[in-house]
């Protein structure tokens, strides 16, 4: 029983550290757009990707977890320096939709590997309420950054 919940643990900490770095990619990339209509969906997500962290984190409190993670990992930082990088060597904002694109697919993986699991019934119904809406916003980041190339 204690490598199942492990499991349970390592499988939402993992997802909490993508929401994470989702967080902070989405708020630099507010930083960096010229549209507002971008600015002002990208501020959206950053706050969205806070609230799902902290949904996840209260229910692995709520089954016991203590030290649980507060931060994106280091491969979230390299993507944002990526994003950072290219949008300094003047790629617009198609290079920032194209960076966060890549960042989402990252996303999108830890929630379909985490709805692979078996969670217990009230943090599965949590996780696959966000995976619809993380599913939709990786698509339409990609339809954005698809528009973006044509222009």
């Amino acid at each position: 029983m204690a490598n199942a919940t492990e499991k349970v643990f390592d499988v939402i900490n993992n997802l909490i550290e993508a929401n994470r770095d989702a967080q902070q990619g989405y708020r630099d990339a507010a930083g960096k757009v010229s549209d507002p209509t971008l600015r002002t969906y990208f501020n959206e997500r950053s706050l969205e990707r806070g609230q799902y962290a902290a949904e996840l984190k209260n229910e692995l409190q709520r089954l016991g977890k203590g030290d649980i993670a507060t931060s994106g990992t280091a491969m979230g930082a390299i993507r944002r320096a990526w994003m950072d990088l290219k949008a300094n060597l003047g790629g617009g904002d198609h290079a920032i939709l194209s960076s966060l694109e890549a960042a989402e697919d990252s996303v999108k993986q830890a929630y379909q590997e985490a709805m692979r699991d078996t969670l217990p019934g009230n943090l599965s119904a949590i996780v696959r309420t966000q995976a619809q809406n993380i599913f939709s916003a990786h698509d339409y980041i990609r339809s954005l950054r698809d528009r973006k190339a044509v222009a």
